[in-house]
């Protein structure tokens, strides 16, 4: 199986967002960029928290903030559950469905490299296996070597 770094390897910039910035900022850049969550890091580029749709519904939304005065330190989710480069797909592909997370940020050196959907792992998954699958195959049918 492969490293989350074979993933990231091939993904553009990561959009991310500081802590004094607001709720209405967030939502533009989500918006803009088409994305559902963005890392929160400070100014030394170190990860604090993440802030997502998840956390636009139940923490603003639900209880009568407005996005326009509220920062995202006050609303993002602190304490985020991060993988580093060298984690196997596999495993974070378990991390995200016993936790219940959409997204894994990638940290290496308690710097901010990438983040990873939920998607993004399950369609590398079914990559590997259906490479598996037809190395098999080419195996049992003498078609072939494996790859």
């Amino acid at each position: 199986m492969y490293t989350i770094s074979s993933l990231i390897r091939s993904r553009g910039l990561v959009w991310t967002i500081a802590p004094d910035n607001t709720v209405l900022d967030a939502l533009h850049l989500l918006a803009e960029r088409n994305i559902g969550v963005l890392p929160v890091v400070d100014a030394d580029e170190k990860l604090v928290g993440i802030f997502s749709e998840r956390d636009y519904a139940r923490r603003v939304i639900l209880l009568g903030r407005t996005s326009k005065d509220t920062q995202i330190s006050e609303v993002m989710t602190e304490n985020v559950y991060t993988v580093g480069p060298e984690d196997e797909i596999e495993d974070c592909m378990k991390i995200v469905v016993e936790r219940g997370f959409r997204h894994l940020p990638v940290v290496d050196d308690d710097v901010l490299i990438g983040v990873v959907s939920a998607n993004d792992l399950l369609a590398e998954v079914i990559r590997t296996r259906e490479q598996q699958i037809g190395n098999l195959e080419n195996l049992l049918t003498g078609a072939g070597e494996i790859t």
